[in-house]
């Protein structure tokens, strides 16, 4: 909840904020929390004390928070599967590992709807894409000031901490970038150079059939569908972020009225409402952004002749 100094509009920013460490240079102003100023001797490696200090760090800074998390949980998927993966025997599956083995088999029929290729990278890229969204998600559902109150017992009243990994642009992306990565590369692989630009250059028109025409085609379909290829990792990533920053702003909004009187009987309701709505996105978004990658890699795969 918020605290007693904070108004509404700090409550937010607060939370808002991600823990940023970065380099400040030399001669950096500092505002410290008594009002005072600090003047840096050299170039720092540290802590952003506040919003502002973030951003003058640039493009070099880390968001702690953020790294720290997707790292935790996707460790956490990884010894949870590998577990059951050395546990699973021939007869018949029970608890987590009946959850596991169906979950295989759901992502493994839903690549095979999508992707109609060889390729043994693609079904275990989709699984470890669902579960780690959908874990990185699903943080959205632990109560806004919880792990942020315990991080600020720990790092002192400076603290910015926020947990929920996929409402950082960066995090998603980052995954997004992967994947694109993986679409140039298979689409080289499968196509081949000239197969791949002819493919950016002409397609879904027939070069013979446009050959006195061809330079014009060629210098607006290299734009448009270069346009198209940069604009997949960017909608990919945005998707994500947009659909989850959006819940964390509506869950730190109810956190606000708790502290309104009366106000606050209402606030359990709506907070409960709404993280049980909540969890059909956080399940929706993590199966949207596999498929779509799926849906990309296949793309990259079809050398069919146009």
């Amino acid at each position: 909840m918020a605290g007693e100094n904070q108004t509404s509009q700090e409550y937010i920013l607060h939370h808002l904020q991600n823990m940023t460490f970065g380099k400040l240079e030399a001669g950096y102003e500092r505002l410290n929390a008594d009002g005072t100023v600090t003047v840096l001797d050299s170039d720092t490696w540290t802590m952003a004390h506040s919003a502002q200090e973030a951003a003058d760090m640039g493009f070099m800074a880390i968001h702690v928070d953020s790294m720290l998390w997707s790292l935790v949980l996707g460790i956490m998927f990884i010894w949870a599967f590998r577990s059951v993966a050395k546990r699973a025997t021939t007869g018949v599956p029970r608890g987590f590992l009946n959850f596991v083995e169906m979950s295989v088999e759901f992502i493994d029929s839903t690549v095979k709807d999508t992707f109609h290729y060889k390729n043994p990278w693609i079904a275990p890229m989709g699984l470890t894409v669902f579960f780690w969204v959908l874990l990185m998600n699903t943080m959205d559902l632990v109560p806004v000031d919880w792990l942020p109150w315990l991080a600020m017992q720990i790092g002192g009243e400076h603290t910015f901490f926020k947990v929920v990994p996929t409402t950082d642009p960066n995090i998603t992306l980052g995954m997004a970038v992967a994947v694109f990565i993986m679409v140039i590369y298979y689409s080289f692989k499968e196509k081949g150079a000239i197969g791949f630009m002819k493919e950016l250059s002409f397609h879904p028109f027939d070069p013979k059939a446009i050959i006195v025409l061809a330079p014009l085609f060629i210098v607006v379909n290299l734009f448009l569908e270069i346009v198209n290829l940069i604009a997949k990792p960017i909608s990919l990533g945005l998707r994500l972020f947009g659909n989850l920053y959006a819940g964390e702003m509506i869950f730190i909004l109810i956190a606000i009225m708790f502290g309104a009187g009366a106000i606050g009987l209402l606030a359990g309701v709506l907070q409960w409402g709404w993280a049980v709505f909540h969890i059909l996105v956080i399940v929706l978004q993590a199966f949207v952004f596999t498929v779509l990658s799926v849906v990309y890699l296949a793309m990259a795969h079809d050398s069919e002749e146009h």
